[in-house]
């Protein structure tokens, strides 16, 4: 049983926290450079920083400039980051093949990070959105995102990722069975030392709207995507889905959106102790740097704030577009 404590005036709660230097000494949990994944977002072309124009502070770069990210993330004590390729409608197919071509702009991006900053953590994203012309994580035959068909493809743009130099595969596409074909693909290529975060408490949800634009999924997508992302009212399920990824084979696992599910972050962790994690995706970061340029809100503050609820539900990290502001406050 929980102690009791003594009542008031004995007790009194507001000592501990009288002053910064009290404060720090009873806090219970902390926020740290480390814990910081910053995505970004490859286009092809050189010397190009275009802006994401629903996602304030956020571009699409070209190989060359991500390279220079990479160099600031490291100066700034950020030690790992997430690529995302940005595809025009041009460029995408109905057989995604641009996903695991070695040359596709993620793959350009590893390589060229791995021999500039070699220290950086490397994730990427696995899922064919950014290469369907239909804007799908998988294949669409007859109005229907197939399961089995488009698994074999991901072990294929795993695989390549994976030969590119990632150090860790983001399936984010939630067909069932993902983990443990991209898992026995890596062991069966040698890759044995290459770490899965899976996305396996995907929801569908409203808030990845910017993200869209910036990989430029938006026009593509037809129809919606809940045939295969999580129905938001469901907590239940997301952990039978956690607890599937793990045995298939994940080394992390992930929640997403972040701040509108921080009870299932809490959930995962609490109920598996595994490495957990949860994305800021666009639509919080928008919403937030949104509501500071209109001088509504503290954006420092309530970005440090945010971030802090994620290491209070239990997240071990954060993908976040704040990671560099961030890294900016938080110092050594």
């Amino acid at each position: 049983m929980r102690p009791q404590q003594a009542p008031f005036p004995a007790s009194r709660l507001r000592r501990t926290r009288q002053s910064e230097g009290v404060r720090a000494l009873v806090r219970e949990n902390a926020l740290s450079r480390g814990d910081l994944i910053w995505p970004v977002f490859v286009r092809s072309g050189a010397g190009i920083e275009e802006p994401v124009p629903s996602m304030p502070g956020v571009f699409r770069r070209s190989v060359d400039k991500v390279v220079d990210a990479a160099r600031e993330a490291a100066d700034l004590g950020i030690g790992a980051m997430c690529i995302f390729p940005y595809t025009g409608v041009e460029d995408r197919t109905e057989d995604c093949e641009g996903a695991w071509d070695p040359e596709n702009n993620a793959n350009r991006a590893i390589r060229a990070i791995r021999d500039a900053v070699p220290e950086m953590v490397i994730m990427t994203d696995v899922a064919l959105d950014t290469y369907n012309i239909n804007g799908h994580d998988g294949f669409v035959e007859d109005g229907t995102i197939v399961n089995d068909r488009t698994v074999e493809a991901l072990v294929k743009m795993a695989l390549a990722q994976a030969d590119a130099g990632a150090h860790i595969i983001g399936p984010s596409d939630m067909m069932d069975g993902r983990i443990a074909a991209i898992r026995s693909g890596l062991e069966e290529a040698d890759h044995t030392d290459v770490m899965i975060m899976s996305y396996a408490a995907k929801y569908a949800s409203a808030f990845y709207g910017p993200f869209r634009d910036a990989v430029g999924a938006s026009g593509a997508l037809t129809g919606d995507k809940k045939t295969y992302q999580m129905d938001y009212a469901n907590s239940n399920e997301a952990l039978r889905l956690i607890e599937r990824d793990l045995r298939e084979g994940a080394d992390m696992v992930m929640v997403k959106p972040g701040m509108p599910y921080l009870d299932i972050c809490h959930r995962v962790k609490s109920t598996f102790g595994a490495p957990t994690f949860a994305y800021q995706v666009s639509g919080e970061y928008s919403m937030i740097k949104a509501a500071a340029q209109n001088g509504w809100i503290d954006e420092q503050r309530i970005m440090i704030e945010s971030l802090m609820g994620f290491k209070r539900a239990g997240c071990d990290g954060i993908l976040t577009y704040f990671a560099p502001a961030a890294a900016r406050l938080l110092g050594a």
